[in-house]
């Protein structure tokens, strides 16, 4: 029988957040939701980590956007949950996004996102994330974002790309699938990257990427330039 939910987290170096988000899907497994992990070459202790929590390991490179792709043809589940190894959730969210997409008979949807970190502007950005996500009815991968098999398969998957993979593919389904379901319910981000690399700096450039992105840049170049911010 397959399961309700498969849950596919991207992985690259998370040996520091993927053994507690594992810990607190392990209610959801119980339910029976499948849980896959997809690394992108991690030269960390983030594999074993996952194969010693006895959760499946896929191998996959070139970014989140081939991740992604590669867990969601593997995955055997109705209903198909993208999970950033940095996220916190409740032990019931799998619930709240099955019983959700149900009762609103929604066909994708996203939760709503609170950052940690210690800087103060970082909550004020998570409450700009979940007003533009409600107004626009575009989820960010940093929001979790759900789906159903059927709608997944209607819009060809996610598309494989380097960066964006997240946008395009809430474009695609907003398109063809109908509005998404916003759920309240809040998951936590780790806000490490904001505060490494300064928060309003880090604003400004997923922005301008974004904005670039929409005007027609390559995906590829404009991972590059993600990439080479972490190295600034």
């Amino acid at each position: 029988m397959a399961p309700p939910l498969s849950i596919i987290i991207p992985t690259l170096n998370e040996a520091r957040n993927l053994p507690s988000l594992l810990r607190a899907l392990e209610p959801a497994r119980a339910r029976g939701a499948e849980v896959l992990v997809v690394d992108g070459g991690s030269e960390d202790e983030t594999v074993a980590l996952a194969e010693g929590a006895g959760v499946a390991v896929l191998q996959a490179e070139g970014g989140r956007g081939p991740q992604l792709a590669k867990g969601a043809e593997a995955a055997r589940g109705a209903v198909l949950w993208f999970l950033h190894a940095d996220s916190t959730i409740e032990a019931v969210s799998d619930l709240h996004l099955l019983t959700g997409l149900a009762e609103h008979r929604r066909r994708w949807g996203f939760f709503s996102i609170r950052i940690l970190g210690r800087h103060p502007a970082l909550a004020l950005i998570g409450r700009m994330m979940n007003l533009r996500s409600r107004l626009s009815g575009m989820g960010t991968g940093d929001q979790g974002l759900f789906v159903t098999r059927d709608a997944l398969e209607a819009v060809g998957g996610v598309p494989p790309l380097p960066l964006m993979e997240d946008l395009a593919l809430a474009a695609a389904l907003k398109a063809t699938q109908g509005p998404p379901l916003c759920l309240k319910k809040r998951l936590r981000t780790d806000g490490r990257r904001w505060e490494s690399h300064g928060v309003w700096k880090t604003v400004l450039l997923m922005w301008r990427l974004r904005w670039a992105y929409f005007r027609g840049a390559d995906p590829a170049g404009l991972a590059a330039r993600y990439r080479a911010s972490d190295s600034a």
